[in-house]
């Protein structure tokens, strides 16, 4: 979501004569795009704030802008907290940025915040900062209707609003036309985005497969996906397109039908095996990734049981693992008690990551013999001789470079893996 913000940002500036640098000593402008999700996120922009002090003292006429979550939730308490800062501005007001920095170049810092109900920045052609130039996000939807206990994100982006289809469905296009051949349609939650024109309502799963149809050789994956709205019919959508990407994101946070019900998740955990199953039996070739939070107000052993065994029995891929964070805000950080100790949250993280890494060791084993459809975005990390890219199901995969390129779809024959990585040979 940063990345299609920043892109945005990017855009709102071409307009207004500004050019991007790689230099961070040539910049006149340095804007921080923040997220509000974690602590631990938050934490990282107050330290980058210091570490780039010294930019700003030895140049008064820089300015620095904090944007996106961290905005919206400080607002003023920014620039009170931080003398660096000069402009805040929230996830909506982007189309500003011009004015305040004309504001802020005479020396008047601004702040603008205010969440909209209606923007989506549809007419906006996002300035692409990738830079493989093969994969790419396209942006949805904005905000979320999702008032889980534990999430600012409603707080700091707003009310759920969907972005018209036909300017979604042209972005993909001019990305096409430029030589991706990957691209995620991402929101808060994908499944709930929502068109009505007139009479008729477009839902998500009809606008997926219009993204398919728009080239059968362009991959389309898509996140979040929140449990309580995947469907059949949207599994049935993917089954129906190869090019619809076999990986599904589907965060359970917990394996506890109390906590779920603490979190106000929506949904319990007999729902979310039901639809584990469902992608099991309509999409048997589909990798599914989850979200998994450790140490939720009140949560006992017991529940903390409940979690890995759902684990276990939904067999996960791989997963974004955290301990709870209380967010100021929230209706947890209101009504709940942030009652478990520092150490029992670190001793049930690390039991999960432990079980993870078990569980994402097994499933890659289990694609060895396999032939797989790799899209390459670019040499290894490790070696130029050595070509890496991703399976429709997410994995990463690295093979000799031989003749191809960035960009080519090949079949790769699955020999070996590591932890992280599928080892194979072009066929």
């Amino acid at each position: 979501m940063n990345v299609a913000d920043s892109e945005i940002v990017a855009s709102v500036l071409s307009e207004a004569g500004y050019i991007t640098t790689g230099k961070i000593d040539e910049a006149g402008l340095i804007l921080i795009n923040t997220c509000s999700i974690r602590e631990n996120a938050e934490q990282r922009i107050w330290r980058r704030l210091k570490s780039i002090g010294y930019l700003k003292r030895r140049n008064r006429s820089i300015i620095i802008g904090l944007i996106g979550c961290m905005a919206e939730r400080f607002k003023e308490k920014i620039i009170d907290r931080e003398n660096l800062v000069d402009i805040v501005i929230g996830p909506d007001a982007y189309r500003q940025l011009p004015v305040l920095l004309e504001e802020a170049e005479a020396g008047h810092k601004g702040v603008s915040v205010l969440l909209s109900q209606e923007e989506t920045y549809a007419d906006i052609s996002p300035v692409r900062m990738d830079n493989n130039g093969v994969t790419s996000f396209v942006s949805i939807m904005r905000g979320c209707n999702n008032m889980c206990a534990y999430c600012v994100v409603p707080y700091v982006r707003g009310a759920e609003r969907s972005r018209d289809p036909e300017s979604i469905l042209r972005e993909i296009g001019d990305l096409r036309t430029l030589g991706y051949r990957e691209v995620t349609l991402i929101g808060q939650n994908v499944n709930s985005w929502k068109w009505t024109k007139k009479d008729r309502i477009v839902r998500f799963p009809e606008l997926l497969r219009m993204a398919a149809l728009t080239d059968p050789d362009l991959r389309i994956r898509f996140s979040t996906s929140h449990p309580k709205d995947l469907s059949d019919e949207l599994l049935n959508t993917i089954a129906e397109h190869r090019n619809i990407c076999r990986h599904i994101h589907l965060p359970a946070q917990s394996g506890s039908n109390r906590i779920l019900e603490l979190m106000n998740r929506e949904y319990t955990r007999e729902w979310y095996m039901d639809r584990i199953s469902a992608i099991r039996r309509i999409l048997p070739d589909c990798a599914v990734s989850t979200d998994m939070i450790v140490g939720f107000c009140t949560e006992t052993d017991e529940d903390h049981k409940d979690s890995l065994s759902l684990m276990e029995q939904a067999f996960f891929d791989f997963a974004y693992m955290f301990r709870y964070s209380e967010r100021s805000g929230t209706k947890a950080a209101a009504k709940y008690t942030d009652d478990v100790p520092e150490e029992i949250k670190t001793l049930r993280l690390n039991e999960v990551i432990t079980l993870q890494n078990r569980l994402s060791s097994d499933s890659k084993k289990k694609d060895i013999g396999k032939v797989f459809e790799v899209l390459i975005e670019g040499f290894s990390k490790k070696s130029s001789e050595y070509l890496s890219g991703r399976t429709s199901q997410n994995k990463v995969v690295v093979f000799p470079a031989e003749e191809r390129k960035k960009g080519d779809y090949v079949n790769v024959l699955i020999e070996r893996c590591t932890s992280a990585t599928l080892l194979g040979e072009v066929v």
